[in-house]
This record gives structure tokens, sequence and C-alpha cells, in this order.
């Protein structure tokens, strides 16, 4: 759900008590609608006005940014670095958030500048306004054509987004309450009425006020003494500031999230509690994040490799049932030798000969068809080539065969790869990896790098050992065949696609729970991330080979152990190295 006006409420508050007063060190832009504000103690306020997902809050989460900042980044950074952040302040009862910062202005002064985020999926912006209330530019410039109403463009003066005509919750008496509750159209549900009638309040809560009255979230009746005590009650705990940063889980998957308890789903969905909305919001944003990052940036790239990876699989369906025919060739070499043997009896135009199977006890009776355009001695001959001919159709198809499956195997691995990236670089890599294999065209003009150079995910296990997990297939090429040392261990999800994981040991015997930790995050970052026990096979680096003309990521390994991971999400993010 995006962020409604209350829980911004919750998260501004929250969020004002740690960065009041804080510097403003540097200023990223990592994605076009992300802006990260990096505050003096290592604290990063992120601001999204993306169109599904804006909000505001502290986050952990690393984002790589393009060497070449956007010109709204450099924008920022002119009039914001340095600045002194004096206040974080949210419109009553609207998504929309103003962060004053005091920095030095082009003449040398100290001036105030306004950093509003609105946060209304669909017209979020962030726009920054100068001390005399005039716009100096924003994220989405809003220009007649696009709304007649109100425009955001670079030298007007700023004003706040046409409000609702609807009611304040907060601040609603019970006599209004019951006002309001009688003119409702008998036949339209209760939770529909309340988001209608109030603002800030979004569908789940409106359906966790009526469920919590009626016993049932499309209730079309209650009595209003009890509708009105709930809705007493969500007031109250509103105004008093008693706010419970809940992550809603279905089947181990984030669903949702609220600041009010929330019972409507009973069993079906578990609610964890979190110390802050911060964190909550992290864990709430972040496969959300990676699932928009492999849309947007990876699109793409995906296109190209399930293109590929479906066209070889036809090409596969194909030759295997050519294979199928060319292995049932032993009736061409037997019709070609009762043919000779039969010659006295046949002469030319003739259509079939129906000639004794003397290879087979009994010899029963075999109808042969022949070319009647034909002699008889060419219509064996024709037999005969088509039996060589399926048997060298036999060796070469399983030559293309082999080879076949493993480049199918390698674009799956491809696919896998792209649905599991994270960083920007891990894209420009994959696509050096299609472009050099063929299957994307090279472009003509270099793409800017990054600031960061492609590095594996680094992770530590309990015992303080640094494990290591491929991004990419080059990059485990790269991570198995050249940087490890020979005695680390190598792990590998057994007949799956996935990373190469490596537990660096420094030369000394590993610990148990080490490799279970390792083998888990090898479980976690392949295919097998969404199921239960999945097998692992490690080994010392020694053991690993590159096989000569092989894929990207393709090894050969012996003198294995299994073991059976789980794929732990907790574990990954706990062992993870920031």
């Amino acid at each position: 759900m995006p962020l409604d006006a209350i829980c911004m409420q919750a998260v501004v508050r929250e969020t004002a008590a740690q960065i009041e007063n804080a510097r403003i060190e540097k200023i990223q832009q990592p994605a076009r609608d992300q802006v990260i504000l990096l505050l003096r103690g290592g604290r990063r306020l992120l601001l999204n006005a993306g169109a599904s997902q804006p909000r505001l809050h502290l986050t952990q989460q690393l984002r790589d940014n393009p060497a070449q900042p956007p010109m709204f980044c450099m924008l920022l950074r002119k009039h914001l670095a340095g600045g002194r952040l004096l206040r974080l302040e949210q419109e009553p009862l609207e998504r929309v958030v103003t962060l004053t910062v005091r920095a030095v202005d082009e003449l040398g002064e100290q001036s105030d500048y306004r950093l509003i985020l609105e946060a209304m999926p669909r017209h979020a912006n962030l726009i920054l306004v100068d001390r005399e209330g005039r716009i100096v530019d924003c994220l989405r410039r809003v220009d007649f054509e696009m709304s007649q109403q109100r425009q955001v463009l670079p030298g007007l003066y700023y004003h706040l987004p046409p409000r609702q005509d609807k009611c304040d919750p907060l601040t609603t008496e019970e006599d209004a309450f019951r006002r309001l509750l009688a003119r409702r159209p008998e036949d339209s549900p209760l939770d529909r009425w309340l988001m209608d009638t109030f603002t800030a309040i979004p569908p789940l809560l409106a359906r966790e006020l009526v469920c919590r009255t009626c016993g049932e979230t499309d209730a079309r009746s209650a009595e209003p003494d009890a509708l009105w005590q709930t809705f007493h009650t969500w007031q109250q705990q509103v105004q008093e500031g008693r706010f419970l940063p809940q992550l809603l889980e279905r089947e181990g998957r984030p669903a949702d999230f609220s600041y009010f308890p929330v019972t409507q789903y009973g069993p079906s969905v578990t609610c964890r509690t979190y110390d802050t909305f911060a964190q909550l919001l992290d864990d709430f944003y972040q496969g959300r994040e990676q699932a928009d990052r492999v849309r947007q940036k990876g699109q793409d790239l995906m296109k190209a490799a399930t293109a590929a990876r479906d066209r070889v699989r036809r090409k596969l369906a194909l030759q295997e049932k050519e294979y199928a025919a060319a292995q049932d060739r032993e009736p061409l070499r037997l019709a070609g030798e009762l043919i000779t043997a039969n010659l006295y009896r046949l002469e030319r135009g003739m259509t079939h000969l129906t000639a004794e199977n003397y290879y087979e006890e009994g010899c029963p009776q075999l109808d042969i068809r022949l070319d009647p355009l034909l002699t008889p001695q060419q219509n064996a001959a024709r037999y005969f080539k088509q039996y060589a001919k399926a048997k060298t159709a036999e060796r070469i198809l399983t030559e293309q065969l082999e080879k076949g499956r493993q480049e199918f195997s390698y674009l799956e691995s491809v696919v896998q790869e792209l649905q599991q990236a994270e960083l920007e670089q891990d894209f420009n890599d994959i696509r050096t990896e299609l472009t050099e294999g063929g299957y994307l065209r090279g472009r003509g003009k270099k793409q800017p790098g990054f600031q960061r150079a492609s590095r594996p995910r680094e992770f530590r296990s309990t015992a303080g050992l640094r494990i290591l997990v491929g991004r990419s297939n080059r990059q485990n090429d790269k991570l198995t065949c050249k940087d490890a040392d020979r005695r680390d261990i190598w792990f590998h999800t057994q007949k799956i696609h996935g990373s190469h994981v490596i537990l660096c040991t420094g030369g000394t015997e590993p610990d148990r729970r080490s490799i279970e930790e390792a083998a888990s995050l090898a479980a976690y970052y392949s295919q097998g991330r969404e199921g239960g026990k999945v097998p692992v096979d490690y080994t010392p680096v020694k053991f690993v080979k590159k096989p000569a003309g092989g894929k990207p990521g393709m090894v050969v390994y012996t003198t294995y152990q299994t073991i059976y991971a789980v794929p732990d999400e907790a574990l990954t993010r706990r062992l993870s190295v920031r």
C-alpha cells in the first residue's frame, strides 16, 4: 500500500526527531525518482517520488549511483549541499512533507530553501522552493497542457495541491459522525462510506474498522454506537501518537504494512512488529524496488534473454524429434537388403514388394514401398542412402543437442541473474556478456560507467569468515577461477542455476556453521530461492575447473560433498556486509 497521510505522520514524527539540525554532507540520485540526502553521522534520508511507491524515511540500503549525476541532483547539490536541516514538517492530513534547509545562496548569504515531497501516487513530485516561495526546479514539471488547475514550473510561486472535499477524521465529533452516518445510502458498504466521507482513511484501515465493528469487512449495516466506538478508539490512538509499525506477511512474503493493529485477515496473515518505521519500510519496499529495477533497467535484457532461451528451446525440441527419427533407421537398411535379395523378382514400374523378412523368426511377410520411376537397383540404393543419412544425422544431432542444452542452460542462468540483479552495474555486466555472446547488438556509443566497480556480494559468517557471492556469469568465472584461493571452499546449488559462492578460509578448516551459512546463501541466490531445502554441492576451489570453450559461469568439479540448505532471507540480511 502507498503511505497514507496518517502513516506518513508517524514516519515524519519518527524521522524529524533524528535529523533536525543535521548537516547535509552529500546528495545522491540513484534512480530517476529517488533522492538520498547523506547526513552527518552516517544517516541516509530517502525521498522517493515514484508514481507507485512515494515515501520518505531513513534507510540503511545502499544504492549505486551513476557517475554522471542527473541535472536535478546537480541542482540540489548546488543549493543544498553543506546546508543544515532546520525542520521536517507535514501538511495536516496531506501527503506533503517539507524539509526546510538553511544553506548558503549564490550571493554567499544564509538562505532558507524548502525541499517539498508530494507523495501522492501517480502525482508524486519533489520540488525545490527558494525563500521567496518560487520554484527553483522540480523532478516533474507540470505545464498548462498537463494540468489547468495547478502548474509546477521553475519561476512560478509554489502552491499546495488542491485538498479533497472530505471531513477531517481526527476532529469529527460523535454528533457529526452520527449525522454523516444517517445520510449514508442503505446499500453502500460501510468501508466505502468511510473512505468517501473522511480524508486519510485508506482501504486497509476502512476494512479494519468495519471488521472490528461487525466481524466482517464487507458489512453494509452496523449499530451506530458500535461503529462510533471503534472509530473513536482509532481516533484517540492517532491523536495520542500511539503508532505501531506492523508488517503483514502472507506465506512468508510482505503483503502490506500498517501503523494500526490489523486483525481482518485472521490466521492467513501474520503480523510482525518493528521497532521503527524506517526498518519496516526498508524491508517492505526492498523486494518491490528490485522488481522495479528489473522491469525498468533490465526489461530489454530480460526480453532478449528470454527470447533467445525460448528460441533455443524450440530448436532443441525439433532436433530431439529428428534425433528420434534418426535412431529409428533399421527399417531403411532392412528394406534395402530385402530389395537386393529379391532383384530377380522385380521390374521397373512396380510400386511395392512383398518379401519374406528372413531376419525374423518365422520369416513374416514385409511390404516395402517402391518408387515406380526407379529401377530395382536404384530403389535399393535409395533406402541404403536414407539409412546412411540417418546414421550421419544421429552423430551430428548428438553434438548439436549437447551444445544446444549447454546454451539453453546458460541462457536460463542469465534469466535467473536478471531476476535477482540488485545494482545497476549488474545489468551493465549482463548486457556486456550478452553482447559478447552475440545475443545483443553492440551499442555505437559506450555507456557511462559507475562510481563503484562491480564487486561480488560480500557476507561475513557468524564465525567471522568472509563469504563472496557472484552477481553474474562473468563475475562467477572471475571469482572462482582467478580471485579465490585454491584452499577456499566453493559452493553451488546442485542441478539448478545459481551464483558461485566462495567461503574464504585463509587455509584453515572452516567450522560447520560457516559451511551451513555459505550453503544457505548459495540456495538463496539461485533458482531454488522460493523452495524449501535445496541440495548444495561444496568442494575446495582446487577441484573446480573451467572447461575449454565453456560458456560464462560454466565449471566442472569433482570430489564434492552435498548439504541441504534452506534459503533464508533473514540470515542473508544479517550476514550482509554493508
